[in-house]
């Protein structure tokens, strides 16, 4: 798992995905810094995060996890990945820790704007660090869909507008059935970006994060039997 971890993390490095992925973040919390927190005089970064997920995810989510299946069966190098000595556990979770790590990374350096407000007042760091866990647990249940959508098929667009339209999805058809509401990710970050502990909103989404990684392993299992 590590070596693939490993792998994954350095390659989003050596092309331009991680630095696009970490650049489209940062300027969607910088966007949003301004509108939620310096616009209103506040000292609260729970909106910024809660912001910053509900609209940057949407856009980082599907660009950092469409290739990570369906780029190696376009190529050509899903056999060698599926007859490699490395369990499909381990390759499914490292490439899925590499792209959470992708995630971590863009969180620490978005503690500058924790760093500017304390030029202003007295924010509080512990609401802040909720928050962040936050945004982290909801990043990591978006990519385990975007993980499984991308296990689905070779073409990589087609994975990134499937995750997308889940991630956008619940936005507007909360009214039609409440199963939207229920599916959202988004809403269940809205207690934790106010710096609230919810153990039923952690639950919910490391249960939805492990369900995903569990169906991702179970295709990945089925095209390993069919080679």
């Amino acid at each position: 798992m590590f070596a693939v971890f490993k792998k994954e993390l350095k390659s989003y490095f050596l092309s331009p995905i991680g630095y696009i992925a970490i650049g489209l973040f940062l300027l969607v919390f910088s966007v949003f810094f301004y509108i939620t927190t310096i616009e209103v005089f506040a000292l609260d970064l729970g909106s910024l995060y809660y912001a910053t997920a509900m609209y940057g995810l949407l856009f980082v989510v599907p660009l950092i996890t469409m290739r990570m299946f369906a780029e190696e069966r376009k190529n050509g190098t899903e056999q060698l990945l599926l007859t490699s000595p490395r369990s499909i556990t381990g390759i499914v979770l490292g490439k899925f820790l590499a792209a959470v790590a992708l995630i971590a990374i863009t969180l620490v350096i978005s503690l500058i704007y924790f760093v500017i407000l304390t030029f202003f007042g007295d924010p509080n760091i512990v609401t802040t660090l909720v928050a962040m866990v936050g945004f982290l647990l909801v990043a990591m249940a978006a990519i385990s869909f975007g993980m499984f959508t991308s296990s689905l098929t070779e073409n990589q667009i087609v994975s990134a507008i499937i995750t997308v339209v889940f991630l956008i999805l619940p936005w507007f058809l909360p009214n039609i059935s409440t199963i939207f509401s229920e599916i959202s990710l988004i809403d269940k970050f809205a207690k934790m970006s106010s710096g609230l502990i919810s153990i039923t909103e952690i639950v919910g989404l490391l249960s939805f994060t492990v369900m995903f990684i569990l169906f991702t392993i179970i295709v990945m299992q089925r095209r390993k039997a069919l080679k």
